[in-house]
């Protein structure tokens, strides 16, 4: 996978390290703006459960 995705990207190695660092910046900002707080929605986080039986 990785590696169709580095030879799908054009231009001399160090431009394709750029392009791969900004899809990276750009999938973690977009984690980070649309899915974790969508997440955060549907996980009650006050509903703990901590300890067992013994």
């Amino acid at each position: 996978m990785y590696g169709a995705l580095w030879r799908s990207l054009p231009g001399p190695a160090w431009v394709r390290v750029i392009l791969v660092l900004i899809i990276v910046a750009a999938v973690v900002a977009a984690l980070f703006t649309w899915v974790f707080p969508w997440v955060q929605e549907l996980v009650d986080t006050q509903d703990v459960t901590v300890g067992g039986t013994t």
